[in-house]
């Protein structure tokens, strides 16, 4: 897969680099500030129930 990915964007490898490095950091802001915020949410830690 990543392989595939590599081929597919365009450039030289350094242009690949920052694209790469761009997207992960996409992937990071989406998850810190919606994905888990919303986990959160949903699962609350501190309700448990073992004593």
């Amino acid at each position: 897969m990543y392989a595939a990915l590599w081929h597919v964007l365009p450039g030289p490898w350094w242009v690949r680099t920052l694209i790469l490095l761009l997207l992960v950091a996409v992937v990071l802001y989406g998850l810190f500030f919606f994905v888990f915020p919303w986990i959160s949410s949903v699962v609350n830690p501190q309700e448990v129930t073992v004593e």
